[in-house]
């Protein structure tokens, strides 16, 4: 940090339409740590897992989120929480004996670097640290008897198995993932609109 100096850029710009305060080579170079540079996990990560919700579900919104967390464990002068935990409540706005609950949580105490993300069903889960899809916890026969139910099980499939390999190698011609991410790179450019996903 020593060498970031306020005359070798614009610290005016960086700024933006933001309350002027003195430079702080800090909050330049590490600016996902402070409000109101960055938002810090909220739209650091969450905002891409709870992506994967809309894509799967189609819904636009939660019906609710409620949030907690805090500056636990780096006293470092830090403003954005190192530790979030929120609880998104997705369903129909007019009914709320339907719907779902998605728990996002977060936190900076030990430098574990395998995030992990799991969909739970009644029929059972899609986990997206193994890439497998299952019947774990999903309503067995016995159980759906007990209750008068249908049982759900889903099955068992290797996502990885299924996987489209990108190629990467030169002179190769196009793969469909390439293919597709340019078109919809080439369609967001001509259309301007707000259908880019990356």
């Amino acid at each position: 940090m020593p060498k970031c100096k306020e005359e070798d850029l614009d610290w005016k710009r960086f700024l933006l339409n933001r309350p002027y305060e003195n430079f702080d080579p800090r909050k330049y170079l590490e600016y996902r740590l402070f409000w109101p540079y960055s938002s810090g996990m909220p739209g650091q990560w969450m905002s891409h897992q709870i992506d994967t919700v809309h894509w799967f579900t189609g819904l636009k919104h939660p019906r609710s989120v409620v949030a907690n967390g805090g500056v636990y464990m780096w006293k470092d002068g830090r403003k954005n929480w190192d530790t979030t935990t929120a609880v998104f409540d997705y369903g129909p706005s007019d009914d709320k004996t339907k719907g779902f609950q998605v728990v996002f949580t977060s936190r900076m105490h030990n430098g574990e670097e395998n995030p992990g993300e799991i969909y739970y069903s009644n029929g059972g889960e899609l986990n997206l640290m193994t890439n497998k899809v299952s019947s774990k916890g999903g309503l067995s026969a016995g159980s759906a008897k007990a209750m008068n139910m249908q049982p759900n099980l889903l099955p068992d499939v290797n996502l990885s198995d299924l996987a489209i390999k990108v190629a990467a190698s030169a002179n190769t011609g196009g793969d469909v993932l390439t293919s597709a991410h340019v078109r919809n790179w080439m369609e967001c450019t001509i259309k301007k609109t707000n259908k880019c996903s990356g």
